[in-house]
């Protein structure tokens, strides 16, 4: 080969090296796990816990025998066409979405003008009827007044006749006058005190009282609107490309015998928060910790290595259980007073919705797209967070603590010691007893449809394989675990998170704390 033609390899081929760069020894090995071939020495610095490791040998021979130039030509010519037929599609996405964006505006804008069309007929209409009834109200008054400014002007003309009258008159027409001045007084007395017995005189104030809808509205409404991102089945048509080969070796699925939990880290809990109650505990997006303490009602976070970072948000109810919807947003079921269960945006420590239900609100599970919420007693509520609209199911009775697996509900009945599984319209599929369960909490699963359960009552974590059939404890008080109540898988890191009580030091009380485990 000439040199020519070997600088016109690419630059990653160019760079491969029959030897280790870091111990400068041959590879021998290839670590499944990791995808890389190693040395003998990477196997004791890199990969002790690595259990997939194969000869080199052998996994050059399957490239030898799976794949051609001709095959990979063809790949690399489907995968351009891909690639071109994405972007095409993406690039038509974004004009439909700028399309959309104008759409929403000019609903939003003849939204604000109808809002506006009606706050402008309701008000003239109120003015209308305050103008109505002051005209009604002024009128009475201002011929009451008018009736009394005539009589007011007899009397005055008989009082400044008076001294006349009784000095020039002789005794006849004095005696006769003052009869009739006598009659006019007595009339006029019993005219006044007849307005006074009446109404005429009650004080009729114009008061405007405004709708109670409309006041609620200055302070309920906090929002104009919501926007969001609905997501639909993907009209793109890819060429379906073959199967990796290569380094890329179909995954295994691990049997129940294969599950072993490595501990990473444990949860520092600070003096000033040891008294906790941990009803739930997840682990973000980002890799950071979050508890739900339904003893002083309030949600914690910690750091990716255990450190507490802050107290996110506090409730006005005892908490129950907690999980994520989507990246961090939490959604937590308030236990039985209102009948309410909450989300909250973590990185903004706020509640910023409230959803109102009909039973009791115990465990919360999502798959971001669907909310389920048990009662404990007979039913669940599915929530469907895009249009938030509610299906009941009923028939799970007992279920406290729930999760979702790929449309199936699993959860966890304390009395009875058991894990259900139930389809998402509530049907039973299987229900599962052993006598290593006892009092049976919190559940999660795994991305191979692995059920984990917090058994409290003997102090230990079991896992039960997918079918409902196979059981075995993977965690117990040997390793520490005492009074689980919690726990939750992150399914893409692998990394489990499992409340347990703790013994405090030099003779101090116990208290709860959560340790962390790769699985």
């Amino acid at each position: 080969m000439s040199a020519d033609d070997y600088q016109k390899l690419p630059t990653f081929m160019q760079e491969i090296s029959s030897q280790c760069q870091d111990h400068k020894k041959k590879f021998e090995l290839y670590c499944s796990f990791h995808a890389c071939p190693c040395c003998v020495q990477c196997v004791t610095d890199k990969h002790k816990m690595c259990q997939e490791m194969k000869p080199l040998s052998d996994i050059l021979q399957q490239v030898k025998s799976s794949a051609s130039v001709q095959l990979f030509e063809k790949d690399l010519k489907i995968v351009k066409e891909n690639i071109d037929t994405a972007i095409k599609y993406l690039q038509t996405r974004i004009t439909t979405t700028d399309t959309q964006k104008t759409e929403a505006i000019e609903g939003i804008r003849y939204m604000r003008k109808s809002i506006d069309d009606y706050l402008n007929k309701l008000e003239q209409d109120l003015l209308n009827d305050l103008e109505s009834k002051h005209l009604k109200l002024r009128f009475n008054m201002a011929t009451l007044v008018q009736q009394m400014e005539q009589r007011a002007s007899q009397i005055n003309q008989i009082q400044s006749q008076f001294s006349e009258t009784t000095r020039y008159t002789t005794e006849l027409q004095r005696f006769i006058a003052l009869r009739e001045i006598e009659k006019i007084t007595s009339q006029t007395t019993k005219y006044i005190d007849d307005l006074e017995s009446g109404d005429h005189f009650i004080e009729k104030n114009l008061e405007v009282h405004f709708s109670s809808a409309l006041q609620s509205f200055l302070q309920d409404v906090n929002s104009f609107g919501i926007i969001n991102i609905n997501t639909t089945t993907s009209s793109l048509k890819m060429k379906a490309g073959r199967k990796d080969q290569a380094q890329h070796l179909i995954p295994k699925v691990p049997g129940v015998e294969q599950i072993k939990p490595s501990l990473l880290t444990r949860l520092t809990i600070q003096k000033d928060i040891e008294s906790l109650n941990i009803n739930a505990c997840l682990i973000l997006p980002d890799g950071k910790f979050i508890i739900l303490d339904s003893n002083k009602k309030q949600l914690l976070l910690f750091r990716n290595d255990g450190i507490f970072i802050r107290k996110v948000v506090t409730f006005t109810e005892h908490p129950f259980d907690g999980c994520l919807v989507m990246n961090n947003t939490m959604a937590v079921g308030l236990g039985v007073v209102n009948h309410q269960t909450v989300l909250v945006d973590v990185n903004r420590s706020k509640i910023i919705q409230t959803i109102q239900l009909s039973h009791n609100c115990f465990g919360v599970a999502s798959d971001c797209k669907n909310l389920v919420i048990s009662d404990s007693y007979s039913k669940c509520t599915t929530v469907n967070l895009n249009d938030m609209s509610h299906t009941i199911l009923e028939g799970m009775r007992g279920v406290f603590h729930i999760s979702l697996f790929q449309g199936n509900i699993y959860g966890t009945n304390i009395i009875n010691g058991e894990v259900c599984c139930f389809k998402a319209t509530g049907e039973p599929l299987w229900t599962f007893q052993h006598l290593d369960i006892a009092r049976p909490r919190g559940l999660t699963l795994d991305k191979y449809g692995f059920v984990y359960i917090a058994s409290a009552g003997n102090n230990s974590i079991l896992v039960v394989s997918p079918d409902g059939k196979i059981c075995k404890t993977i965690l117990s008080d040997a390793d520490g675990i005492k009074h689980p109540d919690a726990l939750y898988i992150n399914r893409e890191t692998g990394l489990m998170i499992v409340s347990s009580d703790i013994s405090g030091e030099k003779n101090e009380k116990s208290y709860q704390t959560c340790f962390v485990y790769k699985v």
